[in-house]
């Protein structure tokens, strides 16, 4: 598949990396002389010049591109980046870095087809680290509203019990399920919770700490939250 990627900072020629270690083809635009450069010398093809523009982003024939990723840190950059993408049919990902904000999601996101947070995505995989094996955030979802993957422990207080019988808080619902070493699925009534077994679990963060004390038990040493 072919890319085009603005903004050859920290998040764009990492993202770049990346496909085109999957052996995609990848087409950089980059205003900053000494980013150009440098992702030059990675041997990327770079478009020197505002990915904003049209003039610009016609050079990196974004007729032929699959998909535009807009990230930059400029806000106004990477939307009108997407909407000109939009224009000639590419799929569009835009990258916000301001505080994670509904009203900041909802101007945008009937816009364009995605929109990424680096850092809270940074700070979920730290927090994913310091929570250890049995408490996982999977997805973000809304302001409040985060998606966790959650194994059941010895001292899980559900365990043995069917789906049915656990009595998730109001502003919860189970996703899925796995038993353990197995694929998720559809949860089913009688599947019954052992140790091993796998919830995912779509939250408020209000209630993350109820549900995780209810589905993994006490033994999990750290509290789970907004990252």
């Amino acid at each position: 598949m072919r890319f085009v990627i603005i903004g050859a900072g920290r998040v764009g020629l990492r993202t770049a990396r990346v496909l085109r270690e999957e052996d995609h083809e990848v087409v950089l635009v980059e205003r900053d002389v000494d980013r150009v450069e440098r992702a030059r010398s990675d041997d990327f093809e770079v478009i020197q010049g505002d990915g904003s523009r049209e003039d610009i982003l016609a050079q990196a024939d974004l007729e032929s591109a699959d998909a535009l990723g807009a990230l930059t840190s400029d806000l106004n950059t990477n939307f009108a980046a997407c909407m000109i993408a939009k224009h000639h049919g590419c799929r569009t990902v835009m990258r916000i870095d301001e505080e994670y904000r509904e009203d900041i999601y909802q101007k945008y996101a009937e816009e364009v087809d995605e929109i990424v947070y680096p850092e809270r995505l940074g700070a979920i995989g730290a927090k994913n680290a310091l929570l250890g094996g049995s408490i996982r955030a999977i997805a973000d979802i809304a302001q409040h509203l985060q998606v966790v993957l959650l194994t059941v422990s010895e001292d899980s207080p559900m365990a043995g019990y069917n789906l049915t019988e656990v009595a998730l808080p109001a502003q919860a619902r189970i996703l899925a399920f796995g038993k353990h070493e197995q694929p998720m699925g559809i949860p089913l009534p009688d599947d019954s919770l052992d140790v091993g077994d796998r919830v995912a679990v779509l939250a408020d963060f209000s209630v993350l700490e109820d549900v995780r004390r209810l589905i993994v038990g006490e033994s999990a040493e750290a509290a789970v939250g907004g990252a």
